[in-house]
């Protein structure tokens, strides 16, 4: 039997996007919301879910979800930050004024 495909949400009762596997959640990512910008700040994927490339998946559902609700992002995760920096087609969500800041320009 095969396993579920992941699905992400936002949780915005706990500030956070997570990703779930059937109904075992495998990771999120928090964030703070100030009107049209959103700073995400921490991801993080349980253990017996590393490896799985469910961090990967998880970021680029969050930041195609920010360009669907036309939000700016402030990746001050590193992680997030680093994945928008191999995925350069992300960049754009980041005001170009505060690109510098997090090494995207």
């Amino acid at each position: 039997m095969e396993s579920p495909a992941p699905a992400v949400v936002d949780n915005p009762g706990k500030s956070r996007y997570e990703i779930y596997v059937g109904d075992e959640l495998a990771g999120f990512v928090t964030y703070e919301l100030d009107g049209d910008v959103i700073s995400f700040l921490h991801t993080q994927v349980e253990p017996e879910f590393e490896g799985g490339g469910f961090a990967s998946q998880l970021v680029r559902a969050t930041l195609d979800d920010a360009r669907n609700r036309k939000l700016s992002v402030l990746p001050f995760c590193p992680y997030v930050s680093a994945w928008i920096k191999r995925h350069p087609d992300y960049a754009d969500l980041v005001p170009a004024s505060r690109r510098q800041n997090f090494g995207l320009s």
